[in-house]
């Protein structure tokens, strides 16, 4: 590594976390004004919001608005580079624009490696304490409301209740079915299941046992018992920013999960897994396009520039939040949804590469 890449990756790495430390500064002392009710509300000392919920709060903005503060400290760094005509001194003495651009890529492929150990495991260990804070202190209590729902427990096995009672983890009108193929094998009701905390294990009331052999029906009555199967009262828990808060050996797990029961909502969990390894790339791209944009001297200054570098790092975001939302519908795939952005910038990359003069 030459001295003038020592030189310009300093500066660029400098610039990115006093970005990262003003924005998100300013973010959590917004934050803090709209939730002083809730902290005032339930008599929270100063060291347990800050040790709970924002020194948690920190890192999980830091990483959301990544590609924001990337894209801003290349702008700044580069333009006032070009400002002081230090990048037309650099590309006079024999540098090639490629050759300028490797103390940028290399700063941004260290902010990856970093962005993928924080989101895979740290920023979700730290998440957990804060969604929880949040759910104690912040959002109202959760009630259960689906209605008439149905959960696969096993290969052949299925659970009905047309209601769920998470507060006393009663769930109402309850039926086991047994499907071998298309065919209903067995189908056992009861009135309500309650869930056993000491026993960990159900409480069935009465059941009524049906058994289907070809066309012979056989009816059979149970008195109340407990057992076990696959069945939580987990899985009616408030899933409230639950993908945030999974490390990704956890992530993987949930998903294996979901997909084994055919749950509606596996396309969240999904979009969140590919968003993480889109996130590292979307940084280095914006990091290349950056450089593109502000390499040259403007007349609007290096407050112009930057004023550009933040109109479309907010564009990008944007574009990350509509692929989210057509994930989240079904529209897009959850993976093709978490690359569209990146795909979509490195087109406009590729184009102002080739317009734009070095």
């Amino acid at each position: 590594m030459r001295l003038l890449d020592k030189y310009i990756l300093k500066k660029f790495l400098t610039a990115f976390f006093f970005a990262v430390v003003l924005l998100v500064s300013v973010i959590c002392v917004i934050d803090f004004t709209e939730k002083n009710d809730d902290f005032l509300k339930h008599d929270l000392g100063a060291w347990q919001i800050l040790s709970e919920y924002y020194v948690n709060l920190f890192p999980y903005f830091a990483n959301l608005l990544s590609p924001i503060t990337v894209f801003i400290a290349v702008v700044f760094v580069t333009a006032q580079l070009a400002e002081r005509t230090e990048v037309v001194a650099m590309l006079a003495s024999g540098i090639s624009f490629k050759r300028f651009l490797l103390p940028y890529i290399m700063g941004s492929a260290i902010l990856g490696i970093l962005t993928m150990a924080m989101t895979g495991w740290l920023i979700p260990i730290a998440n957990k304490t804060r969604v929880q804070f949040e759910k104690a202190y912040i959002k109202n209590p959760y009630r259960f409301s689906g209605r008439n729902v149905h959960i696969k427990i096993g290969p052949r096995d299925y659970a009905f209740m047309e209601s769920y009672d998470n507060v006393n983890n009663v769930g109402y009108k309850f039926a086991l079915e047994t499907i071998d193929g298309q065919l209903l094998k067995r189908r056992i009701t009861a009135e309500a299941i309650t869930w056993d905390s000491t026993k960990r294990a159900w409480h069935l009331t009465p059941q009524l046992i049906r058994t289907f052999d070809g066309e012979k029906e056989t009816l059979k009555t149970m008195p109340a018992r407990d057992t076990v199967f696959n069945l939580y009262p987990k899985d009616f828990a408030s899933t409230y920013r639950l993908a945030e808060t999974l490390t990704l050996p956890e992530l993987n797990r949930y998903i294996n999960q979901k997909i084994a029961r055919g749950s509606d909502d596996t396309q969240v969990y999904l979009s969140e897994k590919h968003e993480r390894f889109a996130y590292p790339y979307a940084m280095f791209i914006l990091t290349v396009i950056g450089v593109i944009m502000s390499a040259r001297k403007s007349r609007a200054g290096v407050g112009g520039q930057i004023a550009l570098g933040f109109v479309l790092a907010f564009v990008f975001i944007i574009f990350v939040i509509l692929s989210r939302n057509l994930a989240a519908v079904g529209t897009l795939s959850p993976m093709l949804a978490a690359w569209v952005p990146s795909i979509v910038f490195t087109a406009v990359g590729a184009i102002l590469y080739r317009v734009i003069p070095q």
